[in-house]
């Protein structure tokens, strides 16, 4: 079985010139948790997550753990004024650029290999430079065991 007979073909994407907040609304109106960023042509240039988001966010905090386990902050900014400046930034200023996919004629066990090794939920799928789709390791999971159970 290969990547494009288990991809989703309507991918939800943004654009490399789009703001923090579009990739926030995407994830609140589709209920996802990364997305692929592209240029105009529709080239694959980077990929943002929540866990992007929340690295962003808590980078300029410090934090300790005392003995039972409570977080304390230590200093930074209010987290609600943290997390409104990072709306308008520009989605390439916190993606990443170096962005694992896989090709549209990719066989799944390589698939699943990547997506369990890497510990990522979701691969790009590209057919000549181009996204075409995406596979999360549910459309793996499902792929494989639905012919065997």
């Amino acid at each position: 079985m290969q990547a494009h007979e288990i991809m989703i073909t309507h991918v939800y994407k943004v654009k490399e010139t789009d703001t923090v907040r579009s990739v926030i609304e995407k994830f609140i109106e589709h209920g996802i948790s990364g997305l692929p960023v592209v240029n105009d042509r529709n080239e694959i240039v980077g990929y943002i997550s929540d866990g992007d988001i929340m690295r962003y966010i808590g980078k300029n905090t410090d934090i300790v753990i005392d003995s039972f386990y409570y977080i304390n902050v230590i200093k930074g900014e209010e987290f609600e004024e943290r997390a409104r400046k990072i709306l308008d930034l520009n989605v390439m200023e916190i993606s990443k650029t170096r962005v694992i996919k896989v090709a549209w004629n990719e066989e799944i066990d390589k698939i699943a290999a990547i997506l369990g090794k890497r510990k990522i939920k979701k691969l790009p799928v590209e057919r000549n430079g181009v996204l075409v789709g995406i596979i999360s390791r549910g459309d793996v999971i499902r792929n494989t065991f639905k012919s065997i159970l």
